[in-house]
């Protein structure tokens, strides 16, 4: 997540409101809500996958609408936002879990 003005980095702006930060912060869920990622306003991330919470734990980068991920254990992914939509992993996630109507 990348402060106003900052290049590379996941800091947040010293203001915790999440009125400020990042638009792409917040609850990431797939459509049958087995997996629920939460980008956290302080470039942090936790995934919970189904009944496993906090299954996967790091921080991320956004640049653009693209994000890298830095697994605690080391492991590392990334993901792309495209339409207000996360795709990750081979996965597709919405904005709390606000799946469009099929």
């Amino acid at each position: 997540m990348l402060a106003s003005g900052q290049k590379g980095s996941a800091q947040m702006t010293a203001n915790p409101d999440p009125r400020h930060s990042h638009p792409y912060v917040g609850m990431w869920i797939t459509r049958d809500g087995h997996v629920r990622h939460e980008l956290l306003a302080n470039g942090r991330y936790d995934e919970a996958r189904g009944s496993r919470e906090s299954a996967y734990r790091g921080r991320y980068e956004v640049t653009g609408d693209h994000i890298e991920y830095w697994d605690d254990t080391g492991f590392t992914a990334d993901g792309d936002f495209i339409d207000g939509v996360l795709h990750h992993g081979g996965m597709i996630l919405y904005r709390d879990g606000k799946a469009p109507a099929r």
